[in-house]
């Protein structure tokens, strides 16, 4: 069950890492959304099956897409073509140093935590009667925010794809 564990953090930590050092922003804002799975699918190990689908239809299927949208829509230079400073020595120095801290206190914090077993008679629900109790009152709700979505998007791309109207005495 550990070994699962250790893929699993492996997975997500090295994609999140991935993402945060990567250039292009259309690889990162994949390896974002892989990055969302390895969530989903630690709460999957962790037993908790609709955290997991809902990370996974939420973050996955809905927050990544507009994400990549955002991206692509308001891009002004080509992927290739965008020009970063490299870090000086001491911001490095001074970004290791403060995550190697960060790194200590939540290994400190893990090793002195004392674990308890969980209660005996833990309330049970399943994936079923969450969504149903969900989609039951909600269900409308749900659907206009969707569609009111959806027209914000296919907006979006109507008014990024227009080219703008150019001045003739502008031009050099």
């Amino acid at each position: 069950m550990t070994v699962v564990l250790a893929i699993i953090a492996l997975v997500l930590l090295g994609s999140a890492a991935a993402a945060m050092l990567s250039r292009n922003l259309v690889h990162s804002a994949l390896l974002l959304a892989v990055s969302w799975l390895g969530t989903a699918a630690f709460y999957l190990w962790a037993g908790a099956d609709f955290a997991a689908f809902a990370q996974v239809i939420v973050y996955v299927g809905a927050v990544s897409m507009v994400v990549l949208f955002a991206v692509l829509l308001t891009r002004q230079n080509p992927v290739g073509d965008v020009q970063v400073e490299p870090a000086s020595r001491v911001r490095l120095t001074a970004a290791l140093s403060v995550g190697a801290c960060v790194a200590a206190v939540l290994f400190a914090a893990v090793v002195s935590s004392d674990f308890r077993p969980a209660p005996a008679q833990a309330p049970t629900a399943t994936v079923k009667q969450i969504g149903l109790e969900l989609m039951g009152p909600y269900g409308a709700a749900l659907l206009i925010v969707g569609v009111l979505l959806t027209v914000a998007l296919l907006g979006a791309i109507v008014l990024a794809a227009s080219e703008p109207k150019r001045n003739p005495e502008d031009a050099p």
